[in-house]
């Protein structure tokens, strides 16, 4: 699990993602709230969301993140292969919910790492982390 908190640009997104073991894979279910809206038609957010390879959700001035490290990616795989890429979030005013199996991590080899949410989608091409800009959000997953 890890308790998901916003930056303080951003400190009114907070949320919780949980993994469970299934005999399929990994279950992650993701519910945020006070994540940035658009009231333009056709613009509702779309926000990318990683694992990171880092187990801090401390920064400096410049990224509020930045002991998130880069996405989680043990096997050295290009984007979007890394084991800590994710289905993007898709807001709904303010509000996400995610449902998603995965088998390319284990919990024990993701629990103190960290979770993260960016302002942008994740464009699933760039190289080396799919262009999701600012870290908005920082989970420690324990």
């Amino acid at each position: 699990m890890a308790n998901i908190a916003g930056s303080e640009a951003y400190p009114e997104i907070s949320g919780t993602v949980r993994f469970y073991q299934t005999e399929a894979g990994i279950l992650v279910v993701t519910e945020v709230t006070g994540l940035p809206k658009s009231d333009e038609c056709c613009m509702s957010p779309v926000f990318g969301y990683h694992i990171h390879s880092g187990y801090s959700c401390t920064g400096n001035s410049q990224d509020a993140f930045a002991d998130s490290m880069g996405h989680y990616n043990p096997d050295n795989c290009e984007h979007p292969y890394h084991a800590g890429d994710m289905p993007p979030l898709f807001g709904n005013n303010g509000y996400a919910f995610s449902v998603f199996l995965t088998n390319r991590f284990g919990i024990c080899e993701i629990i103190g790492r960290t979770v993260i949410i960016h302002l942008h989608p994740d464009d699933f091409h760039s190289q080396p982390a799919g262009n999701s800009g600012t870290k908005i959000a920082c989970g420690e997953i324990f």
